[in-house]
């Protein structure tokens, strides 16, 4: 069976070689048809410290490395277009 990849934003880079991550989706109301965003954190492993907090990060399902860590941190996600764009118009 292929490792799940997740994206999401990590809120907290407190904890050595650890970030946690929340991952956002969105369900529709089985009664009132309306999409609600659902979010859910992971904690991450980060090997070298190198993610910090507010960054967009995809990470893989992996072996159990501690009590709460199953997954590992792939690289920083693309920015998206609007984030991009903020960051052009500060510099």
């Amino acid at each position: 069976m292929p490792k799940r990849i997740l994206q999401g934003v990590v809120v907290s880079d407190a904890c050595d070689k650890t970030v946690i991550v929340r991952v956002e989706r969105r369900v529709m109301h089985p009664v009132y048809k309306k999409y609600i965003t659902r979010s859910k954190t992971y904690a991450a492993h980060d090997e070298a410290n190198l993610h910090k907090t507010g960054e967009t990060v995809r990470i893989e399902e992996s072996r159990p490395i501690s009590k709460r860590k199953r997954w590992i941190v792939l690289a920083a996600a693309a920015a998206s277009g609007a984030a991009a764009g903020a960051e052009a118009a500060k510099g």
